[in-house]
């Protein structure tokens, strides 16, 4: 290889992220959301058994 070529990655693969806690998924606003879709689904079940019975 030359030298001012950078190394290619035979398969073509992107080059791997940095590690570290800045490009980190929030799981706790993830787990938020979560929760609060299962209370929405309980809720609106609740009402409709409500209505319909």
């Amino acid at each position: 290889m030359m030298q001012d070529e950078p190394e290619r990655n035979p398969m073509d693969h992107p080059p791997e992220q940095p590690s570290g806690s800045d490009g980190a998924p929030k799981f706790g606003r993830l787990l938020l959301v979560l929760v609060g879709a299962v209370l929405l689904i309980v809720a609106l079940t609740i009402a409709s058994e409500a209505m319909y019975s």
